[in-house]
């Protein structure tokens, strides 16, 4: 279906267009980042009120914009195939019978449809649309895109993708981009900043353009976004096993905190965990992508010492590396505890569980053209405990499973998992060096061939920087 190709014509139409509207050019960009541990909350606000006033016009416009301008362009210049619609396609992609499971690459299901889906979403959640109203309008572009954009059958797999995995990077790139762009700042680090947040959220700074907002200095609202932001950054080596022969290579990770987990819980994604991995990889360039975001939570127990918070939480997982790939979308229930056992020692410890809703298990006997993974549904579980010492030398334990059934493909129940350990010591103030010794498992139980049974060791080695500012 080509969606990862239609995706990049998108975004490099938007781009360009605010290029000649900004008149600037990008060199290098910061974005302001807060110290996590810090828990003022005189200006911590819900990014809902932000803007109060809908705007359904503007989001009308911005919507049909992202159903429009990829169909058009593979119908007409690239000519694509799949793109040559007609009455006929139309009205039978309306009959509910239609529906069939595709077999497109893992890439293209469980990476290029979230992200369009973002696209959606954002239509709507930067023109005064809450969280859960924007939502909609992800599942609704997925729908009509299905139904209307192509000839092929409407495809469950690209509904739930669009729908749910778009509203999931949709509010994480909604957030993220209102707290790069400063309405008080002026000058080309405006522009910078501008551009920047129109990267990570281009439907936001389309949005800016149509307001009249962009580039134009004003006070920011009195409620703006001031939620704390911490990042990580590691640059290293890593080697994985493959049934006794190692592959080693570069890699980039970068985990980005948005918010504190003890604050403001009520609100949907008032939390969210951003965690990337890119590298030398035979599969795929982007190694891992998830994206955890809070629901809603609800206070066990707050002492001194002691807390606990129970968590609802959205979460998009991405992973593929030349060993292993899993993708899923997954709602789960989290107990999330501190225990300050003295000035100098913490812990945090995190469990959970919940349904997977739909997620992508590596099937090596199926092959129809080209797709090589089952479409399961099961059940998840997370688990990690961090400890701090004097915050110089930590260790983060962390392990994720899943139980999953088959629902389109060979009839089988995989699980899979993959556990991780990693020391780090602060060297200076914000350098760390890095260890992180851990496996991927695959267990798979077929019904028709023989069972699978692999774990792939792996080791990274890495200096990481902290920002805390």
């Amino acid at each position: 279906m080509s969606l990862r190709n239609q995706i990049k014509t998108w975004f490099t139409t938007l781009l360009i267009c605010v290029l000649l509207l900004a008149h600037a050019f990008v060199s290098s960009a910061q974005i302001r980042l807060i110290e996590r541990t810090l828990r003022d909350t005189s200006r911590i606000i819900k990014p809902d009120t932000l803007l109060t006033k809908k705007r359904f016009g503007h989001a009308a416009l911005q919507f049909g914009i992202a159903e429009l301008v990829p169909q058009l362009f593979d119908q007409f210049v690239t000519k694509k195939d799949y793109a040559q619609i007609s009455f006929k396609t139309i009205g039978h992609n309306l009959n509910p019978g239609s529906w069939q499971f595709d077999n497109d690459p893992l890439q293209t299901n469980q990476f290029g449809h979230p992200y369009h889906g973002n696209y959606f979403f954002n239509s709507f959640r930067t023109n005064g649309y809450n969280f859960w109203q924007s939502a909609a309008a992800s599942f609704t572009g997925s729908y009509i895109w299905e139904t209307y954009a192509e000839n092929q059958a409407p495809a469950p797999n690209d509904f739930i993708n669009t729908g749910f995995g778009g509203a999931v990077l949709g509010e994480m790139t909604y957030r993220l981009s209102n707290r790069i762009v400063n309405n008080e700042s002026v000058g080309f680090k405006r522009q910078v900043n501008e551009v920047l947040g129109m990267l990570v959220d281009p439907m936001n700074g389309l949005s800016r353009i149509l307001d009249g907002k962009w580039g134009k200095v004003s006070a920011n609202p009195a409620l703006r976004d001031s939620s704390k932001i911490a990042a990580e950054f590691n640059v290293g080596t890593r080697t994985i096993d493959l049934n006794g022969r190692s592959h080693s290579g570069w890699y980039g990770h970068v985990k980005l905190y948005y918010g504190d987990a003890y604050e403001n819980y009520q609100t949907p994604f008032s939390n969210i965990l951003i965690n990337t991995e890119v590298g030398q990889d035979d599969s795929s360039k982007v190694n891992v992508v998830s994206v955890y975001g809070s629901l809603a939570g609800w206070e066990i127990k707050s002492t001194e010492s002691v807390e606990h918070l129970a968590v609802l939480s959205a979460n998009y997982d991405y992973i593929r590396n030349v060993a292993f790939f899993y993708s899923g979308e997954s709602i789960r229930i989290n107990l999330l505890s501190e225990f300050d056992l003295s000035k100098k020692f913490t812990i945090n410890t995190t469990l959970g569980m919940g349904p997977i809703i739909l997620g992508a298990a590596p099937d090596k006997y199926i092959t129809p053209n080209g797709r090589d993974y089952d479409y399961t549904m099961g059940l998840g579980i997370n688990g990690s405990a961090t400890l701090n010492l004097a915050g110089k030398l930590f260790f983060n334990l962390n392990y994720r499973g899943g139980w999953l059934a088959t629902i389109n493909g060979n009839s089988a129940h995989y699980f899979l998992h993959t556990v991780s350990g990693e020391f780090s010591y602060m060297l200076i103030k914000g350098f760390s060096l890095c260890a992180e010794p851990g496996y991927y498992a695959l267990s798979g139980r077929y019904r028709d061939y023989p069972d699978v049974f692999k774990n792939y060791p792996y080791f990274k080695g890495s200096v990481k920087y902290s920002v805390n500012l």
